[in-house]
């Protein structure tokens, strides 16, 4: 079982996680869960770790008011894919329908997976469609396309031109998911961040600033959305 301290009231529960490269505290929450973690080096003592988040517990609240609750995916819920609102219903059938400002869930299975499942679809026929598209343009090749839920990162290109994309991605704006796949292609020219990297991915996407703000800024929103819970 992790060691957790327990701090102030009402309690916030924090998990420690002992690290014999650590030379200081150090104290994130996850803007995926907003599950608080305390880092400390190893011969660091419980009583010491507390001490150390009681004088950090304003910090630490004002940084839990700032995440984003938790959804649990269920008929009522209300999301978007690619920049559209629908609203989650339930039916007989036994498989996800969507219609105009509805998605239909099926009542024989859990919620959240079924639609999980659907979104996975929908997201591999759009980002291998796109894909194609800027790495024929390009005029680059690549490996395999797939889809995961990271908590870390929206895509990675390996050195074999293998791609990864977070299908959550299909819960942002349209543009978002178009700026994520240009810039993953982009390296398959360019392994690194260097200017001739963004040149690539101007050139498939020219106004791909916009986007790549409103990820920096709302992407940890996209992990709100609980798809196991239900």
């Amino acid at each position: 079982m992790a060691e957790t301290v327990e701090i102030g009231d009402p309690p916030i529960l924090v998990r420690l996680r002992r690290d014999s490269r650590a030379k200081r505290m150090t104290l994130r929450v996850s803007s995926v869960d907003g599950t608080a973690r305390l880092t400390l080096p190893k011969r660091s003592s419980s009583r010491a770790a507390t001490r150390f988040l009681l004088a950090q517990e304003n910090w630490l609240r004002t940084h839990l008011e700032k995440t984003p609750e938790r959804v649990t995916i269920r008929a009522g819920v209300e999301i978007s894919l690619q920049g559209d609102s629908f609203l989650l219903e339930q039916h007989s059938r036994a498989r996800v329908v969507l219609a105009p400002g509805k998605i239909f869930l099926p009542g024989n299975r859990p919620a959240g997976k079924a639609l999980e499942g659907f979104i996975k679809a929908r997201a591999r026929n759009v980002i291998t469609k796109l894909v194609e598209g800027d790495a024929a343009a390009l005029g680059a090749g690549f490996g395999k396309i797939s889809l995961r839920d990271p908590r870390a990162r929206w895509g990675s290109c390996n050195s074999e031109g293998n791609l990864m994309f977070s299908w959550r991605l299909m819960l942002a704006p349209a543009a978002v998911l178009r700026y994520v796949v240009a810039h993953e292609v982009a390296h398959l020219r360019e392994m690194n961040h260097a200017p001739a990297f963004w040149a690539e991915v101007a050139a498939l996407m020219p106004e791909y600033e916009a986007p790549r703000r409103w990820l920096k800024q709302n992407g940890g929103g996209l992990h709100r959305f609980d798809f196991k819970g239900a």
